[in-house]
């Protein structure tokens, strides 16, 4: 099976990529925002560590079960149709959680909120993914993921300009959700065309390339509890809440200075090799936090090294998924790939949350700890002899 669009993709940058960039992206600033926001709001309403760190983790439950979903819809429904609708679902879903003061009806505005996510990246990384010449696909990723994290860094950037009280930050995310639906619309004759369903179970997929899924999986259950927890970790170091929501924005800004250099590598090294470099640095980062908590500099730049390169999961997971499928086989990698980073979701903030409440403050920390020094683990029992590994 020969990926949509191989021959064009040679010569050029498809308009898809750029389209499904740039939609992504846009979604990517609401969830920036978004994710403290709604953390800060459960927190002046009372919640507990644990309660923001479970509420953050059911988004995690709900991807889980939308992902499998996900190429059956597509290849039914068309991928820009389908990419459209989840980004309205996600732009109507968000006002709701100003509206809804009873916090355990977050629950399912969660989950209205999360399919809509869900489907918006599986569907944007696939399309990446299958337009992208293999040469240069770690380049493109890294950019994707690079601009991706622009968007992170803006959220609380906004956020912190306009607030987390009132409607006010409500009525600029659900607007920036809306507008990411644009640029998949008017670059809809690109998209990708699934004609054959998958070849193998959806399982098999996790499995097919364990360093790429288990790590993502690794980052879901880390890159979530930073969004989520960070500032509350943060907020009982003693920081005040405009520190701690720019803290939130030092992470995506160090994935947007190394992730491209980071894909670049993933095009000329090992990349399973790479991905074990990546997960002994997120151990000892993560080790490091304590240490440099005190210090609103060294701590900065802490976040900032460590999590730029740990955002490397993620971007060469994918693009080792990549060079394993095509078409709708593809497709469905990518949702198994969503899967297990939801996976991680579902973990990592409720662990986090409880390793705050258990040892506070640092148990933020800790707890990331043991999440990398079991990918480590695995990784190195992988090590390079399997190819496909």
């Amino acid at each position: 099976m020969t990926p949509t669009g191989a021959t064009a993709k040679e010569r050029r940058v498809s308009p898809g990529i750029v389209a499904a960039i740039a939609a992504i992206s846009s979604v990517g600033v609401a969830v920036g925002l978004g994710n403290p926001l709604l953390a800060l709001v459960m927190e002046a309403r009372g919640a507990s560590g644990t309660f923001i760190g479970v509420n953050t983790a059911f988004a995690g439950i709900v991807s889980m079960a939308a992902s499998p979903f996900v190429s059956p819809l597509a290849l039914r429904f068309g991928t820009v149709r389908l990419l459209t609708a989840s980004i309205l679902l996600t732009a109507a879903a968000f006002p709701g959680f100003y509206l809804v003061e009873n916090l355990w009806l977050w629950f399912p505005l969660r989950a209205l909120f999360t399919i809509g996510l869900t489907c918006a990246f599986v569907l944007s990384e696939f399309w990446i993914n299958d337009l992208a010449p293999a040469h240069r696909r770690g380049l493109l990723m890294g950019i994707y993921a690079t601009i991706l994290s622009l968007g992170f860094a803006l959220g609380p950037i906004i956020l912190s300009a306009v607030g987390s009280a009132g409607v006010l930050p409500f009525l600029v995310g659900t607007a920036i959700i809306a507008a990411a639906a644009i640029p998949g619309i008017l670059a809809r004759r690109d998209e990708p065309v699934l004609s054959e369903p998958q070849r193998m179970s959806f399982v098999a997929f996790i499995f097919a390339v364990p360093l790429a899924t288990f790590g993502v999986a690794v980052f879901g259950a880390v890159e979530s509890s930073l969004f989520a927890l960070l500032p509350i970790y943060s907020l009982r170091l003693g920081y005040d809440e405009a520190a701690a929501v720019l803290f939130s924005a030092v992470v995506p800004i160090g994935n947007m200075m190394l992730l491209i250099p980071l894909g670049l590598l993933a095009d000329r090294m090992d990349r399973r090799r790479l991905l074990l470099i990546i997960g002994l640095i997120g151990a000892t980062g993560a080790a490091a936090l304590p240490l440099a908590a005190h210090n609103a500099l060294t701590f900065g730049a802490t976040l900032f090294f460590w999590g730029g390169i740990i955002a490397g999961l993620y971007t060469v997971g994918l693009t080792h998924l990549a060079s394993r499928f095509t078409g709708s086989d593809l497709a469905a990698a990518n949702a198994a790939f969503v899967l297990m980073y939801s996976v991680g979701m579902a973990v990592g903030p409720a662990a986090v949350g409880g390793g705050i409440d258990l040892v506070p403050p640092h148990g933020f920390a800790f707890v990331m700890v043991v999440f990398f020094v079991a990918y480590v683990a695995l990784a190195l029992s992988r090590g390079a002899l399997r190819r496909e590994g």
